[in-house]
């Protein structure tokens, strides 16, 4: 890997952001990381890379990450977004504005930093984008209504990028991570999973690693699932 390799990660102070950052990191990538309680910038320090505190809900502190990047490593070849938490409620007790809140915390914190750093790697001729989305995309629970409903239009927003821009080749993926040890640990939960356990950040981390990577090369558009078994395509 060159170390000139660049990877700029979203939400990245803990969880699986931050394993994202980390494993990146191992892999000979520098680091642009954004969070918005100030880890992001101390694990960055960590890491040898950069760091911004801000949210991915705010296009001037994503720019200001993206410009840092370019600034100091002269390049971007892979965007991760991770994300928050949103509302939960029942279906028809969400309001207006949890609807709305939901949006910004679970697509366009994708949809704001890939439309400044899809003209960057478009220059470049090359990049990858990995987004870290849901098991329940496309299997929707009451658990999780507006992480559900978000994720399953950025599966289509992912689609239509793909398609717009391989040709450029530049990919985009999302990782489908079920429970995850990020996450409270409940019997119930574990006994839900074939597998009987929780995933690790580590283990999400280490497919978003192989979709960054050039051994991904051919993978894009895809929604990968890493949940143990819990879900399962027709």
């Amino acid at each position: 890997m060159s170390e000139n390799k660049v990877a700029v990660i979203t939400a990245g102070g803990s969880g699986m952001g931050a394993a994202s950052a980390r494993r990146l990191a191992a892999d000979g990538f520098k680091v642009a990381i954004l969070s918005s309680s100030g880890k992001g910038e101390a694990l960055a320090a960590e890491l040898g890379g950069i760091g911004v505190t801000g949210s991915n809900q705010s296009n001037d502190d994503l720019k200001r990450l993206v410009d840092l990047a370019v600034s100091t490593f002269g390049r971007i070849d892979v965007l991760v977004n991770s994300a928050g938490h949103g509302p939960r409620a029942e279906i028809t007790a969400i309001t207006d504005e949890d609807w709305h809140k939901g949006m910004d915390v679970y697509l366009l914190n994708v949809v704001r930093p890939v439309r400044l750093v899809a003209p960057i790697m478009k220059a470049q001729k090359s990049g990858s984008i990995v987004n870290i989305s849901t098991a329940w995309a496309f299997e929707p629970s009451s658990m999780f209504p507006t992480s559900a409903v978000f994720r399953a239009g950025l599966a289509a927003y992912t689609k239509i990028f793909a398609d717009t821009y391989a040709a450029d080749n530049i990919r985009i993926n999302n990782v489908l991570p079920g429970w995850i040890d990020s996450l409270p640990g409940t019997e119930e939960r574990r006994d839900s999973v074939p597998m009987k356990r929780y995933g690790t950040s580590e283990e999400i981390a280490a497919t978003v690693a192989f979709l960054a990577s050039e051994g991904a090369g051919y993978i894009t558009g895809q929604n990968i699932r890493v949940d143990g078994g819990l879900m399962r395509s027709v």
